[in-house]
């Protein structure tokens, strides 16, 4: 007897220890995957300074690519949890993005800063972007993110953070169809028209906040909207990132978020001419 209770109490402790028996043989059709978002950022490290960094701090990232002359991908949190990498952040609905995001880190310097205050931004070298291609593909494929999901750390946070900056190749990214990019001949047939006459401050809000990017919509051409707009150029017109509201920004804008076409007024209904009788002739005797 006191054997045969041992083994009741081994059985029921060895049940116990596995935890709840979960039936799997049913699947849920309304389901997604957690990851929404790619937030690409630069370490402003180099590889040692990086990887410290990124295993023994608070911040974290699910992927760093490093600067290598054959560049590794580290693999450093899996993409079923969450990455400390994105921050206070927002993108169209979403806000705080760590937990709706996978987050890449690729080793760069970032920028240096001139004694008279210019920075001077560092490239990044063909072979780190061989890598990140099929990398962003295998992650675009295994969660089905649309390409105007594939976002800088300055899209979701411009008014603290400025990477990966405007010396990352997004252009390159968007031939493989891994972003978006501004159609150039409807940047071009726009621009003339905001050459002639530039939109207010409210429809820049309005266009930014539209693409995606988190800006009050006060009318107001303040340090925040400019703070936008200069995440928005350094990310499609890199080579004047001054946060000025100009005719080509305006014009990548109408290409990436079209406005609406304007109806045709309705035509003003004109009154009927009521018919004159013809005239009747008697007859001639």
């Amino acid at each position: 007897m006191k054997k045969l209770l041992s083994l009741s109490l081994i059985a029921l402790l060895a049940g116990c220890a596995t935890g709840p028996r979960i039936d799997k043989s049913l699947t849920a059709k309304g389901q997604s995957s957690r990851v929404k978002f790619v937030v690409l950022h630069y370490t402003v490290a180099n590889l040692p300074s990086s990887i410290k960094i990124l295993t023994q701090q608070v911040v974290s990232s699910h992927y760093l690519l490093t600067d290598e002359k054959k560049p590794v991908i580290y693999g450093l949190v899996d993409e079923t949890r969450q990455a400390n990498h994105a921050g206070v952040s927002n993108w169209k609905n979403y806000s705080l993005l760590n937990t709706s995001s996978i987050g890449i880190e690729i080793v760069n310097p970032g920028f240096t800063e001139t004694a008279d205050g210019k920075r001077i931004w560092y490239p990044f070298p063909k072979e780190q972007i061989d890598e990140l291609i099929p990398l962003l593909k295998k992650i675009v494929k295994d969660h089905n993110i649309p390409p105007e999901n594939i976002i800088g750390h300055a899209d979701i946070a411009p008014q603290r953070k400025q990477d990966p900056g405007p010396m990352f190749p997004w252009h390159e990214l968007a031939k493989h169809g891994l972003t978006v990019w501004p159609d150039a001949a409807k940047v071009a047939a726009a621009k003339p028209g905001f050459e002639q006459l530039l939109p207010d401050a409210l429809w820049f809000q309005e266009k930014l906040g539209t693409f995606g990017y988190a800006v009050a919509r006060t009318g107001l051409l303040d340090k925040e909207t400019r703070n936008v707009i200069t995440a928005f150029q350094m990310r499609f017109r890199p080579m004047t990132i001054d946060g000025n509201p100009d005719a080509e920004t305006a014009a990548m804008l109408e290409a990436l978020v079209p406005s609406p076409p304007v109806a045709a007024p309705a035509p003003v209904p004109v009154p009927a001419v009521p018919a004159v009788p013809e005239p009747v002739v008697p007859p001639q005797t």
